[in-house]
């Protein structure tokens, strides 16, 4: 599949009836998810929806959630299964509506235009899944040294995306109408983004925006987001995940070989 890396994709079409749906898997998030979803709902349309799958507000944010709830009708509440982060997406992939899902964590906050920007690529119908550029910040938003792009040499690209993963989550969309390809992701995958990202590219075509369109925010809890871990767990992650996606495509060919024999 070609694949694109742009500076953006021009304005929105007059007429365009998509619904957005954006994920966040929620776990003990108080001290920053107000800041994330107001700038969330802030971009969103009426007829749009933010999907929180809750898999823990011990932290005592349950009332935070339900009062942002009852305040707006998009934001919907669900429980998680509580069995780690990436069955915790799925979840909330699984009660979206909308025509593109965008992934979203707790503690970032989305720049303006982020929403409208985004959306613009998938005028083009054989855009599949976009990466948008982020600005690395510290735990009150300042910004630091690097953006994602910089830090992830970003760009499509499945050998070059095993070896180092530029599908990060947060700055991930994608059409909702792939999901029943993708899903469900298998226990042996331990990365949601990377497996998405990586099977969209065989759907359709892959767009890398230039554009900084998020705070990606580093503090205590998510700091070994962005690091490595050792030279084995990472060699049986990469073995996991090419397993995986190989297994996968054989799958819908398989499907695939079925429908056109009964067609």
């Amino acid at each position: 599949m070609s694949a694109e890396r742009r500076r953006g994709c021009g304005g929105m079409k007059k007429g365009n009836t998509m619904k957005n749906s954006v994920v966040i898997a929620y776990y003990n998030g108080k001290q920053y998810i107000k800041e994330q979803v107001d700038s969330i709902l802030g971009q969103l349309g009426a007829e749009d929806e933010l999907i929180i799958s809750v898999d823990s507000d011990q932290d005592g944010s349950g009332e935070l959630l339900r009062e942002m709830a009852e305040n707006d009708g998009r934001l919907k509440l669900i429980k998680g299964p509580g069995q780690g982060v990436v069955k915790n997406f799925q979840n909330g992939l699984l009660h979206c509506t909308g025509d593109l899902i965008f992934l979203a964590d707790q503690d970032d906050v989305w720049l303006p235009q982020k929403v409208e920007k985004v959306t613009a690529c998938f005028q083009d119908p054989d855009v599949t899944v976009t990466v948008h550029n982020a600005q690395i910040s510290d735990e009150g938003l300042k910004p630091l040294d690097e953006t994602t792009f910089q830090c992830r040499d970003s760009g499509a690209g499945f050998w070059k995306n095993i070896k180092k993963n530029s599908y990060i989550g947060c700055c991930m969309t994608f059409r909702r109408d792939i999901l029943n390809r993708i899903l469900p992701v298998p226990d042996s995958i331990w990365i949601h983004d990377q497996w998405i990202g990586l099977l969209a590219e065989q759907l359709g075509n892959p767009v890398f925006l230039e554009d900084v369109l998020l705070l990606y925010r580093r503090h205590g809890a998510n700091v070994t987001e962005l690091t490595h871990g050792s030279v084995i767990s990472m060699l049986k992650k990469r073995y996991d995940m090419i397993m995986g996606i190989n297994r996968r495509i054989r799958r819908w060919k398989r499907e695939d070989a079925k429908k056109k024999k009964f067609l």
